[in-house]
């Protein structure tokens, strides 16, 4: 038995590198203002994510009813319209704002470099730079997180779960894949950090550069998935 909870754990440090979560939180990531709020940023996808997991899990066990797959296929095409709406929001802020970076300190944090922007048009005022650090997990990323949760191979996991085994087991398993997939995500946040602090320590250019990069290719894969996803929305329409 421990086997399984081993795999399930690992399963959900791989989970956690499919290419449409990788789009996700990077894209998310161009907001953070330090490497400590991008893991932030992962570790409050994974908590979504295993959250509407476990919810739904449970709820299928209980009732003893088949995970709809046309409630997946729908929440694979809203997926898709979210990356679509997330890359094309840092693509945005990439060209309307001037991002740049500098040092100050606090008494609380120390030293420190402070990526934030000005609107296109602008002053540059090197005086006000008065702002806080939050300290919690971002909202909008935990919500993405909830919404990944019902979609993908993530609707496959509850598939194979509610086939096999008895309740408690098959909830301590979708726990541990969601351990696995928050771990996993903070580590690829911690990672995707590091290029986003060296392009903004090196010129504004490079920085924005990068930032639309990411918000290019999150919108091309959100494509990517609307058009997989929308023959099977059309039957759906269809036969309602």
């Amino acid at each position: 038995m421990l086997y399984i909870f081993v795999i399930g754990f690992l399963l959900g440090l791989r989970h956690a590198l499919d290419a449409d979560h990788l789009a996700a939180v990077a894209s998310l990531a161009t907001r953070s203002r330090s490497t400590s709020e991008t893991v932030r940023t992962g570790i409050a996808w994974g908590l979504g994510h295993t959250i509407t997991l476990f919810v739904v899990c449970a709820v299928v066990l209980a009732m003893d009813i088949g995970f709809p797959e046309q409630l997946a296929s729908i929440a694979e095409f809203i997926v898709g319209l979210m990356l679509i709406a997330l890359g094309g929001d840092v693509i945005r802020r990439a060209i309307a704002k001037k991002m740049h970076l500098h040092g100050h300190s606090h008494d609380e944090d120390g030293y420190h470099l402070h990526l934030h922007s000005h609107s296109k048009d602008a002053p540059h005022d090197e005086v006000a730079h008065s702002h806080r650090h939050p300290r919690g997990l971002p909202t909008r990323a935990l919500m993405v997180g909830l919404m990944h949760g019902l979609a993908g191979s993530a609707a496959l996991l509850l598939l194979a779960v509610t086939e096999h085994g008895d309740m408690l087991t098959a909830l301590i398993y979708v726990a541990l894949f969601g351990a696995g997939s928050m771990i996993g995500m903070a580590i690829l946040s911690f990672t995707i950090a590091l290029p986003l602090r060296a392009s903004a320590r090196y010129a504004k250019w490079s920085f924005n550069g990068f930032n639309a990069a990411i918000g290019l290719a999150t919108v091309v894969f959100g494509i990517l998935i609307v058009f997989e996803t929308a023959p099977s929305i059309a039957g759906i329409l269809g036969n309602g």
